[in-house]
């Protein structure tokens, strides 16, 4: 099981919060991006998976529902496990109620980064989000070298829960022609943000992209909410047909992190309220075949290790406007990745 290590020592650290009119999409230092109705039902508590009917579209073989009972996660930070009574997530990091001036703060998220490379496929994950003022809690498809600019593309297709409000979410498509001389991105981000009609930190819920060559289609709870078509023109460059543009392969990734531009995520209030979490029970890939433009199950990952799976993800490392990503803040136990944004007081 990996461990977080955590040494608590002193100093102020505070980074003034630059906000904006629109989001800014961060390029780190390293290869990522910002962030970020056919599938199966999510099980209610208890209710067999064999009362599941298959998907149209997918293939019978490959939809396997877990029931993972509500009741199997709880807050932090002791989280009990339903496939174990006696045990219970390991945390070490106290709440953060107070600032203390005599200390500086340094925050700390992660980026769990997928392996595989995609060209089109349906992608699932039943998490429980994360949400504190400022931070981005995400699902999301990226083209590695988006981050580059310059000669290369951007492709990114985004699910977002925006630390402002929890009951909400953001869904976007981001793209930029490979042209030096352009620096913007063209966004397609929902205006107003979706509802839920539930709180995304409280529960697990089922999230779904969907990304063929004809359309990307965003679902929650196997209702989908959201599809943009071939043909849906946005900006004045040569991406502005985003779903014809997304042409190059991408990575699924999920990351936590903390914003600098306020009006979009909520005003960072220095950490209070930490720690938080997002938590993922398990991730299913569908290959998509453009024969029958339905999906098979490619694989699925439980999370019933004592880490994540090397040849399935690696962890991200590098600063990520607020914080600094590191490895251990993503651990696995009890069957579920946790992704853990927190911070260390000197």
């Amino acid at each position: 099981m990996k461990k977080i290590l955590i040494p608590m020592v002193a100093m102020a650290f505070f980074a003034a919060c630059s906000d904006t009119n629109a989001p800014t999409y961060p390029v780190a230092s390293n290869p990522t991006a910002g962030s970020s109705s056919s599938s199966e039902a999510l099980l209610p508590v208890g209710e067999s998976s064999s009362s599941v009917a298959p998907v149209a579209g997918v293939s019978s073989s490959s939809v396997d529902v877990l029931g993972v009972s509500s009741s199997s996660v709880d807050a932090l930070p002791a989280v009990s496990s339903s496939s174990n009574g006696a045990a219970q997530f390991t945390y070490a990091v106290p709440p953060l109620t107070a600032i203390d001036p005599s200390k500086e703060y340094t925050f700390y998220g992660a980026e769990l980064t997928g392996v595989e490379q995609f060209k089109y496929g349906r992608f699932e994950a039943r998490m429980k989000m994360a949400a504190i003022s400022g931070s981005v809690s995400s699902m999301f498809l990226n083209y590695d070298n988006s981050w580059m600019k310059g000669e290369e593309p951007w492709n990114e297709i985004d699910i977002e829960v925006l630390g402002k409000d929890p009951t909400a979410w953001q869904s976007n498509i981001l793209t930029r022609e490979a042209n030096p001389s352009i620096n913007a991105l063209t966004a397609s981000e929902s205006k107003p943000l979706h509802a839920f009609g539930f709180d995304a930190t409280q529960d697990f819920h089922l999230y779904a992209i969907v990304w063929t060559p004809e359309y990307v289609a965003w679902e929650i709870d196997s209702v989908e909410i959201r599809r943009d078509t071939l043909g849906m023109s946005r900006g004045k460059h040569a991406d502005a047909d985003q779903v014809a543009f997304l042409t190059e392969k991408e990575t699924l990734r999920f990351n936590l992190w903390v914003s600098k531009t306020a009006s979009w995520t909520g005003k960072w209030n220095n950490g209070i309220g930490l720690p938080v979490e997002q938590q993922i029970d398990y991730v299913r890939v569908y290959a998509y075949d453009p024969a029958t433009k339905g999906f098979t199950l490619s694989w699925q990952d439980d999370f019933d290790g004592e880490d994540i799976d090397p040849n399935r993800w690696t962890a991200g490392d590098w600063e990520m406007e607020r914080v600094m990503y590191r490895p251990s803040n993503i651990v696995v136990e009890q069957g579920v990745c946790r992704i853990i944004l927190d911070y260390e007081a000197n």
